[in-house]
């Protein structure tokens, strides 16, 4: 196990796995969702990706340490409450996590030059929360992939 949740990007070619899975994981998001909201954010999300080749890589690769940093409180709570699956304690934490992972967005949007991007993650950003919530199982996954 890693003493910290940013020491699982050192392994040799972690970060470049994480950042794969992490992709993975929002699309599997997007695909699972319906509705207004559903319609809002793959926009979003097509926005983001056509921007410019490699735009949506490297933002993911840029992001994840940040949330890992984040999730980092959580991790150690975890493994001092003991037991359980690390999704299900995100899950129960759905309010928390959600903003403590917003926070790395936000702080991302804020200073992008990009208006388009920006716009578009304004548009969504209102609901996010509950959609990162839903996704919080998933996300308890694929950390534990890396850090057990």
């Amino acid at each position: 196990m890693h003493a910290t949740l940013s020491d699982v990007l050192l392994a040799d070619g972690a970060r470049e796995r994480v950042t794969a899975d992490c992709q993975a994981l929002v699309e599997q998001e997007l695909a699972a969702k319906s509705g207004v909201s559903a319609g809002a954010l793959k926009v979003a999300y097509k926005v983001v990706t056509a921007f410019a080749p490699g735009y949506y890589r490297s933002t993911v690769d840029k992001l994840v340490p940040k949330m890992l940093e984040q999730l980092q409180p959580f991790w150690t709570d975890f493994h001092t409450a003991g037991g359980g699956s690390f999704g299900d304690y995100l899950a129960k934490r759905g309010d928390e996590v959600s903003e403590a992972l917003l926070a790395v967005t936000d702080d991302l949007a804020q200073g992008s030059p990009r208006g388009a991007v920006v716009k578009a993650y304004q548009a969504v950003r209102s609901g996010a929360g509950k959609h990162i919530e839903a996704a919080l199982p998933a996300v308890g996954v694929l950390v534990e992939k890396y850090a057990a």
